[in-house]
């Protein structure tokens, strides 16, 4: 059987995304992303769930998230869970499960969006994905 990793999320940002460079130059950015669940509990009573999501977008998906995004845009993401360990100043071993997105888009559900396409060569996902070195050290957050 093969192995998929792949996911799919609707939800709001929740802080602007943050256009940062690694040591080689590559655009990186990151935000978050709340997700919200509700549902009826047996007793017919409404309940609500938000779950909240860290996000990571490389190049010129990068670019475009950081110009064209802001806290509280309702964002469809569709990419793959990662999970990375860092260990603090104090020697305590940290994890962190991300979605590295291969595709954000705004929800037109509730808003509309005018689209912008980018000059070939420049700046935008204009070539195939590529895995980028996912190195600690070269993550700048």
């Amino acid at each position: 059987m093969a192995n998929v990793n792949n996911i799919t999320i609707l939800g709001n940002l929740t802080r602007d995304p943050e256009l940062r460079f690694t040591p080689s130059g590559s655009p990186v950015v990151n935000f978050g992303v709340a997700v919200n669940r509700r549902w009826q509990n047996s007793l017919g009573e409404w309940q609500e769930e938000t779950s909240y999501v860290d996000v990571v977008a490389w190049r010129g998906l990068a670019e475009n998230c950081a110009e064209s995004l802001k806290k509280g845009d309702r964002v469809i993401i569709n990419g793959r869970l990662q999970m990375r360990s860092w260990e603090t100043v104090d020697g305590q071993t940290r994890n962190k499960i991300e979605i590295v997105a291969r595709v954000v888009a705004p929800s037109l559900e509730w808003a509309t969006a005018a689209i912008t396409k980018n000059i070939k060569g420049e700046t935008g996902p204009t070539e195939e994905f590529k895995e980028e070195p996912t190195e600690v050290d070269d993550i700048p957050f």
